[in-house]
């Protein structure tokens, strides 16, 4: 890693720490999902980026973390035992980490498809065992308990949660890191790469691929006790299939194939999903889309994009980029302005409230607000809006592909060396 890689996360961790001096409790509330979804993406992409494990049901160890730090900090708040709030984050990672050596042994005995079918199961065995079984998942409500006081801080402040959060975000981080750099973690290369070349050479795969993903199951465990110090609460959804899902869109949008990428991914859809969200019921299909248009256009995602950016980008080069880039915004800016008015104005037409008020006039047309502005739904000139715009969007794509790709051989060609052609 250069000194300006690390520079640049000496700076990042500078503007997290003075963050909650800025930001509002809400705002800071974001932040901490956002934190705890990169985690959680990040120990994700342990098994399936380096050891090429695609697990379906990692939400599993998500959930058994979050109930595990729940239990731990409702036996402290009985007085059953004395333990400090900051250090129930390792609870989840202990039951995270059993809980995957024992299901990781099963799943690990095949690979591929087979491989993410046992996860899914196993994580859908616990997503419909937890409703039923009180005692250990408080059934439907889940459990809820309160943070207790350590160390002299109260963790009944937001910010204190926050910094408890970035700790052990960074510690975990680092940790992930690091093992990247270890003998079992270039193994993990090797045996996505070639399991079979790895089993001839005399290595236990199975053995080597359970602690692998029992590893990742660790960190996951912690992000899901993460969760649960900052809701002070569990709740059997943890488990649920979309919690896996989600995990596996973040990472594939953030670049599974970069090491921060799917921190970046899941903290920037755990951002985009809370702010839509408040704005549209469709944020859903809002989400979906955003994911097929990064897998056709950016396959390696947001952090592969900015990793072939920094290596293949000359001095100099992104001058010539900016236009381009610029005319990308633009047509892409008019194309999700079309999309947007049409699935907005859709939903409206279509809800209960506007039916009701169709019927009750009588079947005349009733006039929906979008913007804080007022459209016919029988008027030509409502739906030449989105027409428009979509029309303008699509006759500037060709041009702006076209001229985003001479402006990229342009910024990352070299000039030729003296004597030589170009």
């Amino acid at each position: 890693m250069t000194r300006l890689r690390y520079l640049l996360i000496l700076i990042a961790l500078g503007v997290f720490a003075i963050l909650p001096v800025f930001l509002s409790g809400n705002l800071l509330n974001a932040i901490i999902k956002m934190m705890i979804s990169a985690l959680f993406a990040l120990a994700f992409t342990l098994a399936m980026g380096q050891a090429g494990m695609l697990s379906f049901g990692h939400a599993a160890y998500y959930g058994l973390g979050a109930f595990a730090a729940v239990h731990a900090m409702r036996f402290v708040e009985a007085g059953a035992f004395s333990f400090p709030t900051p250090l129930i984050p390792l609870a989840g990672a202990a039951v995270g980490f059993l809980f995957g050596l024992l299901f990781g042994w099963f799943a690990t005995q095949r690979s591929g498809v087979y491989f993410s079918m046992v996860t899914l199961a196993l994580a859908e065995l616990l997503y419909t065992l937890a409703p039923t079984w009180n005692s250990l998942f408080g059934g439907e409500s889940g459990i809820s308990t309160i943070r207790g006081a350590s160390w002299g801080i109260s963790f009944g402040d937001d910010a204190h949660v926050y910094y408890l959060t970035l700790f052990w975000v960074t510690l975990a981080t680092w940790c992930l890191w690091a093992f990247t750099r270890t003998p079992l973690g270039r193994l993990a290369l090797a045996l996505r790469d070639n399991e079979h070349r790895v089993r001839f050479l005399g290595f236990n795969t199975h053995m080597a691929r359970t602690l692998i993903f029992a590893l990742s199951c660790l960190f996951t465990g912690v992000a899901g006790a993460l969760l649960a110090i900052a809701t002070e609460a569990a709740n059997y959804t943890a488990f649920s299939s979309k919690a896996s899902a989600d995990v596996v869109l973040q990472t594939f949008i953030g670049g599974a194939g970069t090491f921060f990428g799917p921190a970046l991914g899941a903290a920037s859809m755990t951002f985009f999903a809370r702010v839509t969200s408040d704005l549209t019921r469709s944020w859903l299909l809002y989400q979906g889309l955003l994911f097929v248009l990064v897998m056709l256009f950016v396959p390696d995602g947001i952090g592969g994009l900015i990793a072939e950016h920094s290596k293949k980008v000359k001095k100099g080069g992104y001058k010539a980029l900016v236009l381009p880039y610029l005319l990308c915004l633009v047509t892409g800016l008019l194309l999700l302005a079309g999309v947007v008015f049409l699935v907005e104005s859709t939903h409206i037409l279509l809800s209960d409230g506007y039916i009701a008020k169709t019927k009750s006039s009588g079947g005349a047309a009733v006039p929906f607000s979008f913007f804080g502005q007022d459209f016919n739904p029988r008027s030509w000139v409502t739906w030449s809006i989105p027409i428009g715009l979509l029309l303008a969007g699509a006759a500037l794509m060709p041009a702006a592909m076209k001229v985003t790709g001479r402006a990229w051989l342009h910024a990352t060609q070299s000039a030729p060396a003296q004597g030589e052609t170009a």
